[in-house]
């Protein structure tokens, strides 16, 4: 291959020239179709290829074409993109795989939104649900300032959207997380630090405001419409539950007023059901609710030790305290045991649907060990305390991130007439 000894067939692109052997290349589909076909290439000794794929280049040829003189390539993760697409235009099966498992081992900040975008377009589905899946648990967890610069619309749209995005704190942080990374696609120049990012941002946000009519929120305005459709996945409910966010959001002046506006009705109307209809929470596990509307929250465990803890907001008088301690976590109904900041629920049993997952990570924001309740029913009286899971201590790989997706109330069930007129509607 190297040599061109005894070639019988000359490949030119990209400026140079390949002394190759028909033999080999036939184990291309692309130039086994060219050679046994009707193609005037088919008895050419010299073919010119057309490249029409920028991401090729020599380098990527070279290779391409070497990998079907022997059975073992080594792939460089800074060359896997202009590999796969050579492998791609010549049909070369075993390489397009390699490439693929190469991209799936050595996904990290810097390699995740380019991989996605190259499994989009040469038809990978697997590295791209790969690279999604470490999107969700390290957007968060592992925030950095390159990584909300490269993050498209549509991807952020499929990661805020989902129910498996492993949140830190509380939905509040989402939004958070959501402003910064709009700052940065308006103002890709900024380069300063992760710390600087927030107060930068609501600085900009902040001189915008004074440019707009009082009754426009910027998601509303040129600048700010092209994020419409990622900020509507929001979980608004759980950020206006807690008083200091509904403030900021107020102040932010980044959200419709409309859409606050039918968030404060539903969750008015969702309290007067806990406090006056006696809705004791959900009665069975249904899925579709729990992935599009639930609470998603979470923490970091910097090391082994007790932890105690609550996150922020209302949640119709139902105070859940979460336990970690001698491997265990426990959620508890505090009712009157324990100071609480709120009013709280006598009503003697109240339900909460969840889910509990917890991961540890590698360097490059790989999983290490995961262990996850699935999505549960819990029937807690006042003050009672419940083990949710026992952890085994060969997993346990500090820091440990802990995330949770909780309903509290049952959904309003539609009246018969409102029912008939959504089917009208729809």
């Amino acid at each position: 291959f190297l040599n061109g000894e005894n070639s019988d067939i000359k490949i030119c692109a990209l400026g140079e020239e390949w002394n190759l052997h028909k033999i080999y290349l036939c184990q291309s589909g692309y130039f086994s179709s060219m050679f046994s076909g009707s193609w005037r290439e088919s008895s050419m000794s010299v073919i010119e290829l057309e490249i029409p794929d920028q991401n090729i280049d020599v380098e990527a040829l070279q290779v391409a074409f070497g990998s079907l003189y022997r059975d073992d390539v080594l792939i460089k993760p800074s060359r896997v993109v202009a590999l796969l697409a050579a492998a791609c235009m010549l049909q070369l099966d075993g390489l397009i795989q390699q490439c693929g498992e190469t991209m799936k081992e050595t996904i990290n900040a810097k390699t995740v939104c380019g991989y996605y975008n190259s499994a989009g377009t040469y038809g990978l589905d697997s590295v791209k649900k790969k690279c999604l899946e470490w999107l969700l648990n390290n957007l968060m967890t592992h925030q950095s300032v390159e990584l909300f610069k490269e993050l498209s619309i549509n991807l952020m749209k499929q990661l805020i959207s989902s129910s498996n995005l492993f949140v830190m704190q509380v939905e509040m942080d989402v939004y958070t997380a959501l402003k910064k990374w709009m700052f940065l696609q308006l103002v890709p120049s900024w380069n300063g630090s992760l710390k600087q990012l927030l107060s930068e941002a609501d600085a900009w946000f902040a001189k915008r405001r004074k440019d707009f009519e009082d009754d426009i929120a910027f998601l509303e305005s040129e600048q700010g419409n092209a994020f419409l459709s990622v900020f509507t996945h929001l979980r608004l409910q759980y950020i206006i539950s807690d008083l200091a966010s509904a403030r900021i959001i107020e102040r932010d002046s980044l959200i419709p007023s409309e859409w606050l506006s039918s968030v404060y009705k539903q969750q008015w109307f969702a309290m007067l059901r806990a406090e006056q209809d006696n809705d004791i929470g959900p009665q069975e596990i249904n899925k579709e609710e729990l992935e599009g509307n639930s609470m998603r929250c979470g923490r970091k465990l910097a090391k082994d030790g007790d932890y105690c803890w609550r996150w922020t907001g209302f949640n119709f008088g139902f105070d859940l305290l979460v336990t970690y301690t001698n491997r265990y976590i426990i959620f508890k109904r505090n009712t009157l045991n324990q100071p609480c900041s709120g009013s709280v629920s006598l009503q003697p049993r109240r339900n909460i649907a969840f889910r509990l997952r917890l991961a540890s990570f590698d360097s490059s924001g790989k999983i290490i060990c995961s262990r996850t309740t699935g999505y549960q029913i819990l029937t807690l009286e006042k003050d009672q305390e419940q083990v949710v899971m026992n952890l085994d201590s060969r997993l346990l790989i500090f820091p440990l991130y802990i995330c949770c997706n909780f309903l509290y109330t049952s959904p309003e069930k539609k009246t018969d007439s409102e029912a008939l007129l959504e089917n009208l509607e729809s």
